[in-house]
């Protein structure tokens, strides 16, 4: 078997291993960050014998108003002024989100690179930079309004493209054909499928 093949299956089982690769990864930096709103959100990836790393997303509860209502997504918000820097925003959401208090149980593997997201957000264009974290254990969580549910989804699910998929999508009425994955029914796309390629790709 090629030494890559092992490389990603074992990156795929073993967290230590991921926090080594993501330790090395140099993330891209938006140049926007400096004059558009910031956000940040947490990937928290926990390690069990059946199935190897798994991450923790939400589905966002059905709210009018919300450009992400009802999507598949991870803890996360936009920064407040009194958040010390977007690693304290994506604490503090995930705490409000899922009831999680991270600081102190979870470890800080690294970043991903900033995403930029606008269109249809009512404050303007924003950039949203995604932390990993590893989870010595799937603590008790406790959703509060925005979130409908969370759930752990497989790495290896997300990494064997035969699971991939298409969807179309038309913003402004102009259709479009996107890559997604169902897990259980729920739809994994748009910001939250880029950020989860970028991980997959590190720990290739």
């Amino acid at each position: 078997m090629p030494h890559s093949a092992i490389t990603e299956r074992q990156s795929l089982r073993d967290l230590d291993l991921a926090s080594q690769l993501l330790d090395a990864h140099r993330p891209r930096r938006k140049l926007m960050r400096r004059v558009w709103a910031r956000s940040a959100v947490a990937l928290f990836l926990h390690q069990c014998p059946q199935e190897g790393l798994s991450v923790l997303m939400i589905r966002r509860a059905d709210r009018e108003g919300d450009p992400w209502s009802g999507h598949m997504a991870f803890p996360g918000g936009r920064k407040d002024k009194a958040d010390r820097n977007t690693l304290a925003t994506a604490l503090r959401e995930t705490e409000e989100e899922v009831g999680l208090q991270a600081e102190g149980v979870a470890r800080l593997l690294g970043r991903l690179s900033d995403v930029a997201a606008h269109g249809r957000l009512r404050h303007g264009p924003m950039v949203v930079t995604p932390y990993v974290f590893g989870l010595p254990e799937r603590f008790p969580l406790q959703a509060n309004h925005e979130v409908a549910e969370t759930v752990w989804i497989p790495l290896a699910f997300l990494a064997d493209r035969a699971n991939r998929e298409r969807m179309r999508w038309a913003p402004n009425g102009v259709p479009l054909e996107l890559p997604c994955y169902l897990f259980g029914g729920r739809r994994i796309w748009g910001l939250s499928l880029m950020m989860l390629d970028e991980l997959l790709e590190v720990l290739s």
